[in-house]
């Protein structure tokens, strides 16, 4: 069923992005900025490549809680800084960039007959650039607070076609955080549960027994959760043709799942399972 589903996938999903001029132009060029855990990662030989999909990660503002508001949990506090634009430890979309970009992109390489170039985007909403990026990733949304301007950008470039997906956030709290801009972007939309029966489960891989997946945490607590985030949550966000185009991860860190299949102290399930996601979730997005 992989090889038939992946076979009519590249097809369907060139049909889909030639019938989008706007995504995939390619127009910025690659650039890599200081992350919260890494500054030094090699670059592959092919990063300048042209290809069907780009890992896009989104930049975002942190939280007024997390440049030195009341804090929160391992993330509070002052020491951060707040100059999101330029990377490193005060900005919190830099968290697991770029080894989980790039281990996933060569996980999905190798997993379907998408060309898939070997490095990461990443996206600033001010820039205007979203819309030349089909699928986009955010991490650890529970610290990201978008200003109007990004909120109608956001907003424009999920209605003309495009998909987010969000991971890497934990308990009441941080989803509190997160649903303050996700409603602001979509106010007269509702975020709803994913049931099994839901397509983007079972595009390429049909991913009925879900379970949830730890961050890198799991190798010294041996907890699968974080906070108060108990019970793992596939959620998402519908426009009026019945299309996903938010996908919510809740209580869950994909992220670290991607970032950490070498680890072998981290447990082979958990990477397992999160790839596969993050496959189904690129396929429904270049086919939806």
């Amino acid at each position: 069923m992989g090889l038939r589903k992946a076979s009519w996938l590249l097809m369907g999903g060139l049909a889909f992005l030639g019938g989008l001029s706007a995504f995939q132009n390619f127009k910025k060029p690659w650039r890599e900025y200081p992350a919260f855990e890494y500054n030094d990662f090699p670059i592959p030989p092919d990063y300048q490549e042209k290809s069907e999909w780009v890992f896009a990660r989104l930049m975002y503002p942190n939280a007024a809680y997390a440049r030195g508001g009341r804090g929160f949990g391992r993330f509070g506090g002052n020491r951060f800084g707040s100059d999101w634009t330029q990377g490193g430890r005060g900005a919190f979309w830099t968290m697991d960039y770029p080894r989980s970009d790039r281990h996933f992109a060569l996980a999905l390489r190798r997993l379907t007959r998408i060309h898939v170039r070997s490095v990461e985007q990443p996206i600033n909403l001010d820039e205007g650039d979203q819309f030349d990026w089909p699928w986009m990733y955010g991490v650890e949304v529970g610290h990201w607070e978008l200003t109007d301007e990004q909120v109608k950008g956001f907003r424009e470039y999920l209605l003309r076609g495009g998909f987010f997906m969000c991971d890497d956030f934990h308990g009441t709290f941080e989803w509190e955080v997160f649903n303050h801009s996700m409603h602001r972007v979509f106010p007269d939309r509702q975020i709803v549960d994913l049931d099994n029966a839901s397509d983007i489960f079972h595009v390429i891989y049909d991913l009925d027994d879900r379970y949830q997946v730890p961050g890198e945490q799991f190798v010294r607590s041996h907890r699968t959760y974080e906070q108060d985030g108990y019970v793992a949550t596939w959620r998402g966000i519908y426009d009026d043709n019945g299309r996903l185009m938010v996908a919510i991860c809740h209580n869950m860190d994909l992220g670290d799942s991607w970032e950490h299949a070498d680890n072998p102290r981290y447990p082979q399930q958990f990477s397992a399972l999160g790839i596969r996601i993050g496959v189904n979730y690129v396929a429904y997005a270049m086919t939806h």
